[in-house]
């Protein structure tokens, strides 16, 4: 058997990482990359990259990236797949993004069955701006904004975005993965590839959830807070495939 050589995607740019060290985001670049190369996609996709630590997503991708106002990407993806049918289009959002200020536009999206993709990172907080709570922010879980942990009663329930638009008619593939390891790394690929070829088979709306981790907005070492995704954020927010049609 041939070694398989591990090299740079076509699809990442050769630039430095500037994201904080530990950050999950630069593994999942790196997967949508290798996706992107491996069905040939590369020279008809678009990516959108909204506010927060996503936006630096156009500096690694070597391929064309349309930024967008905080919570608009499924806005601007639909728009972008409307007019032009045959590209293959992405959003790439993070859950302040996702489930706080967009909370609308990916519902709708995912209702109507757009036919694009999304890229949903969850690592709990609101990490460009320091680490304040966000939609998925765990109960008891201490940010800048509950220094205290959070409260249902005061601060309501982490929203749980795969299992609420799962129900919806209109999706097509929803599933969660992580980061943490190299099975769930393995794993998370495989979710992201299968969305992606439901696009391309004309199928509808897809959304992959991501679980991902922040040492700095979570005010742990690299270490601890991969163990703290895989022991704690896992138990709410459990791995696997929640709808496949």
């Amino acid at each position: 058997m041939t070694p398989t050589k591990f090299v740079k995607p076509k699809s990442l740019k050769q630039t430095h990482h500037n994201y904080c060290p530990g950050c999950g985001h630069g593994i999942i670049h790196r997967l949508v990359a290798e996706v992107i190369d491996e069905l040939n996609i590369r020279e008809k996709t678009i990516g959108i990259a909204p506010v927060g630590c996503a936006v630096f997503a156009y500096d690694y991708w070597d391929f064309d990236v349309s930024e967008a106002p905080h919570g608009r990407p499924p806005a601007v993806a639909t728009g972008i797949k409307r007019v032009l049918p045959d590209r293959i289009v992405f959003t790439y959002q993070g859950d302040g993004d996702l489930a706080a200020i967009g909370t609308a536009e990916i519902i709708h999206a995912a209702n109507r069955s757009e036919n694009i993709t999304v890229i949903f990172v969850n690592n709990t907080v609101y990490g460009m701006t320091s680490g304040q709570m966000a939609p998925t922010t765990l109960l008891g879980q201490k940010t800048l904004t509950t220094p205290y942990g959070r409260e249902a009663n005061r601060d309501g329930y982490p929203l749980k975005v795969c299992e609420l638009l799962s129900v919806l008619e209109g999706t097509k593939f929803i599933a969660r993965g992580a980061v943490t390891n190299p099975k769930n790394v393995i794993q998370t690929k495989s979710y992201i590839k299968k969305a992606f070829i439901k696009q391309i088979e004309n199928k509808g709306f897809s959304l992959v959830e991501i679980l991902s981790m922040c040492p700095s907005g979570l005010h742990m070492t690299p270490l601890e807070a991969v163990k703290w995704v895989e022991e704690e954020l896992t138990k709410f927010f459990p791995l696997g495939v929640y709808k496949d049609v």
